[in-house]
């Protein structure tokens, strides 16, 4: 599938910005199952310093600062990306326990592995500790518990913990924010697609499941006889578990789906705040109001 995705954000102030510097994470990286044809960063006012890095985890990084008096800031990415056929996730077959990676993953056997298999496992075990934003806590093991059955595989662990997420927490915009704990978001069992990506790590992460937060955007479509609304759709974030015998395997709690095809992957880290879309410093400015559209579009 082919896409075309357009990231509009504008930044209005009550007064004049003198400087701002700013970090943005908007262009899909690059990986076995997809490719990034084309990448555009449109800013208003110009940018009189850009630049273009990749993090530690190999997500692509604009840096750009505007160093002229604004009152509006409007960042808008356009980027087409191919996902490539591959097989579908549904059929990724793996057996190995939970338990089984568990013992995999600890230093005695991970010393002992050699090659590819070295660099992977040790990439994988970055995932599996607390970080900024996921604290592994009691309530969260205790949540996960009942998808923990034992010799149960981690595929079946995983897929069993995205249907109860799904089942058992509302999508409500209007509860959290980004700063909202995960204590929170389980107590009231309420979030949108983050909460429900940090929410699943840190139970994975409870019971030593290597996992990481993924951002990007997702295809929809309307009801039938319904016009496609442009600019409607949003980011989106779900959830990659580390199973040593297949690699890192998609899961959304939110859409409780396998992604397949019409995921589009821009970054991936620990959690959201390895990935924030766009962040950064402005000198003046006063009050401020945001506005952001995302258009997923399928390209013949």
């Amino acid at each position: 599938m082919k896409y075309r995705i357009t990231h509009n954000t504008v930044y209005d102030y009550s007064q004049p910005v003198g400087l701002c510097q700013n970090e943005a994470k908007l262009s899909p990286r690059d990986f076995w199952r997809q490719r990034c044809l084309s990448s555009q960063l449109n800013i208003t006012p110009n940018a009189m310093d850009y630049q273009e890095r990749l993090d530690y985890f190999g997500n692509r990084v604009a840096y750009f600062a505007v160093q002229q008096a604004h009152t509006r800031l409007v960042v808008s990415a356009v980027n087409e990306v191919l996902v490539l056929p591959a097989a579908d996730q549904q059929n990724v077959g793996s057996k190995v326990s939970w338990e089984q990676v568990q013992n995999i993953l600890t230093g005695a056997n991970l010393s002992s592995s050699t090659g590819n298999g070295y660099y992977d496992l040790l990439e994988a075990k970055q995932f599996m500790i607390d970080s900024p934003m996921i604290a592994v806590s009691a309530q969260l093991a205790d949540y996960a518990s009942l998808s923990f059955s034992p010799r149960r595989p981690l595929k079946e662990v995983v897929t069993d913990l995205m249907q109860r997420i799904h089942h058992d927490f509302t999508y409500d915009p209007a509860f959290t924010t980004v700063a909202t704990p995960l204590s929170e978001v389980l107590a009231h069992r309420r979030g949108v697609c983050q909460d429900f990506a940090h929410l699943a790590i840190g139970c994975l992460r409870a019971y030593g499941i290597p996992a990481r937060y993924i951002s990007g955007y997702i295809e929809t479509t309307p009801e039938p006889g319904v016009p496609r609304l442009v600019g409607a759709d949003a980011s989106h974030a779900w959830f990659a578990v580390y199973l040593p015998d297949a690699g890192w395997l998609d899961f959304d709690p939110t859409n409780n789906s396998l992604p397949y095809d019409q995921h589009i992957t821009v970054a991936w880290g620990r959690d959201y705040s390895d990935v924030t879309p766009l962040k950064g410093i402005a000198f003046g400015g006063g009050q401020h109001t945001l506005s952001v559209s995302v258009d997923v579009l399928r390209l013949e």
